[in-house]
């Protein structure tokens, strides 16, 4: 079987892809311990796809706990090279409103105690990160999104705060004085995640709420984000599989080669403990459990 090219994470709500053929599963360890859930590789139109849920069955991880790390590297490891977050979100501007998509553009971190690098620990390397999302990969989901049946904006900042707590007033305002378009929970680190891991990474964000700046009486909660999730989730499901059903586009960005003149440590300092721990994300194969 083909490794898969397509990698999806589903965030709050979309829990598994149900049309996925010539399933396999697999359970990954990997130097950063396991990902948030067993992998589902399986095959949508031409294209091999892996499937990950964030937060794990039953929905058990908050976003402080989801082992970003592991989740790269384990898709990295069955060989994705083009990765799509699937992020519940709020929106922070009138102009992207609830049950409507997001593709950001830009990110802004407001977390605290993540890991943010896979390079630390005796190895030291600095990417670039400009455009945190992977341009042709983003126009691509754009496209597949466009032909969904719900209102899609293209560009924005998504500013990622630690939770799991909704934000106060006075931060949602915050954000939104500082151009900010959603705010959510998930997308870093693992956009830096994956540009170390030389993926190319793109985020469809699913608008479920106003936060909490907006006049509305229905502020942000738990039984409004679920009733909206719901209400997109076919939505979704759809765009997933026109995505996978058409060509990949080639990467014009240099996802594939970020790490060219990244790693500034002098190569005789790196000891082979550090060479192994990192063997996976620079490229070498890794086998996992079927």
């Amino acid at each position: 079987m083909d490794s898969p090219t397509l990698g999806i994470i589903g965030g709050s709500g979309l829990y598994d892809l149900s049309f996925l053929s010539e399933v396999e599963e697999f359970e990954l360890e990997t130097p950063w311990g396991r990902p948030s859930s067993r992998i589902r590789t399986g095959t949508i139109g031409g294209t091999r796809v892996a499937f990950l849920s964030r937060h794990g069955p039953g929905h058990r991880l908050s976003p402080s706990e989801v082992p970003y790390a592991a989740n790269v590297c384990a898709l990295k490891m069955l060989g994705v090279q083009r990765l799509v977050s699937i992020s519940a979100v709020g929106s922070l501007i009138q102009e992207a409103p609830p049950r409507s998509f997001v593709i950001p553009d830009q990110t802004l971190d407001r977390t605290v105690g993540r890991r943010r690098t896979f390079f630390d620990d005796g190895i030291v390397a600095h990417v670039g990160l400009a455009e945190p999302f992977c341009v042709d990969l983003c126009d691509a989901v754009a496209t597949a999104a466009q032909a969904g049946g719900l209102p899609v904006r293209v560009g924005g900042a998504y500013v990622c705060i630690e939770g799991p707590q909704f934000s106060t007033r006075f931060e949602s305002e915050l954000y939104r004085s500082w151009g900010c378009s959603v705010i959510g929970m998930t997308a870093l680190p693992e956009a830096r995640l994956a540009r170390e891991a030389q993926l190319c990474y793109a985020c469809l964000a699913m608008v479920t709420d106003y936060d909490v700046w907006h006049t509305s009486d229905e502020h942000v909660s738990v039984d409004v984000v679920i009733a909206n999730l719901l209400a997109m989730t076919a939505a979704v499901q759809n765009i997933v599989r026109a995505l996978a059903e058409q060509p990949l586009p080639p990467c014009s960005r240099g996802c594939a080669e970020a790490l060219a003149n990244a790693v500034i440590t002098s190569p005789e300092r790196i000891t082979p403990d550090v060479r192994e721990r990192l063997a996976p994300i620079l490229g070498r194969p890794a086998q996992g459990s079927a």
